[in-house]
């Protein structure tokens, strides 16, 4: 039973080793054709000086709302759930 567990122990470390050694750098994208885009014509399409927020609010706006939603029915039914009943 302990050599399985070592077992398993080394197969763990080997995989965590593996993914680590396979990992892309950090803060190196694969294609920056898109975070191009974005930088260069982000002021002139959604009239925003933060990169970020044009993104967010003009390019991804619906997304956001579908989050928003999403989160907005998440706390409705958690408290509906937590409520004390009173009869």
């Amino acid at each position: 039973m302990r050599w399985l567990k070592v077992g398993a122990l080394l197969v763990v470390v080997g995989f965590l080793l593996g993914a680590a050694a396979w990992m892309h750098p950090f803060g190196l994208p694969w294609a920056s054709d898109m975070d191009d885009y974005f930088i260069a014509n982000a002021q002139g399409e959604a009239a925003a000086n933060n990169v970020v927020t044009s993104v967010v609010f003009d390019y991804r706006g619906f997304d956001t709302l579908g989050e928003a939603t999403v989160l907005l029915c998440a706390v409705v039914g958690v408290a509906l759930m937590l409520r004390r009943i009173t009869r």
